[in-house]
């Protein structure tokens, strides 16, 4: 949830006074102010503008850790788990019968 201080430090880490979030989201001054004053979670519908605003996302500004980011393969790796994720369920027990000793094999550190 958010906090007075977390807001405010939110705002003065991006540099920001009250009347520029303000503006930069399209509300007033006094809300900002209260807000951070009082810890009350803004209204839903400024919470997106004031994240951008700040350079973080709807969750920090709730007082949430940042989101993992989810890392997937990237490339001819993508393009061939895209393809075995669309054959069917025995065809890829298969590939993945293969492709397990060789996983395993490199999380054990070996090559």
């Amino acid at each position: 949830m958010a906090t007075k201080s977390n807001l405010r430090q939110l705002r003065e880490a991006a540099g920001l006074s009250v009347r520029e979030l303000a503006r930069q989201i399209g509300d007033s001054p006094t809300n900002v102010s209260y807000w951070e004053r009082s810890g009350q979670i803004p209204r839903s519908d400024v919470l997106a503008p004031m994240a951008k605003a700040l350079g973080v996302t709807v969750e920090e500004l709730l007082g949430e850790p940042r989101p993992k980011r989810v890392v997937s393969p990237g490339g001819r790796s993508r393009q061939l788990f895209e393809a075995v994720s669309k054959m069917p369920r025995r065809q890829q027990e298969k590939i993945l019968d293969i492709l397990e000793p060789f996983v395993r094999q490199h999380a054990n550190g070996s090559s």
